[in-house]
């Protein structure tokens, strides 16, 4: 069975500099061409944000969606207490 090699993106930064700065082949560097060949790609089109990994995105997601899920419950209770109140006002 194959493992699946993780890079750093300090790694793949440097990668893509040296093999875009040189004529060093990406096998010398013990990278496949296609996968060197998807990272200078991706610098391109992204540049400095390139190379998040997968988690970072999805964390950032659940914790916007932790802070909504706060201010709604602020406001249900807000709510809640306001009705309450004009509950008890119109008796």
């Amino acid at each position: 069975m194959l493992t699946r090699r993780k890079f750093s993106k300090e790694f793949k930064r440097e990668a893509v500099e040296l093999v875009k700065s040189s004529s060093k082949p990406a096998r010398d560097l013990g990278i496949g061409v296609n996968i060197l060949s998807r990272w200078c790609r991706e610098m391109e089109k992204e540049g400095g944000k390139a190379f998040r990994g997968q988690g970072i995105p999805r964390d950032e997601e659940l914790a916007t969606l932790k802070r909504e899920l706060n201010q709604v419950k602020k406001e249900r209770d807000f709510l809640k207490e306001a009705a309450a109140f004009f509950a008890r006002g119109s008796k």
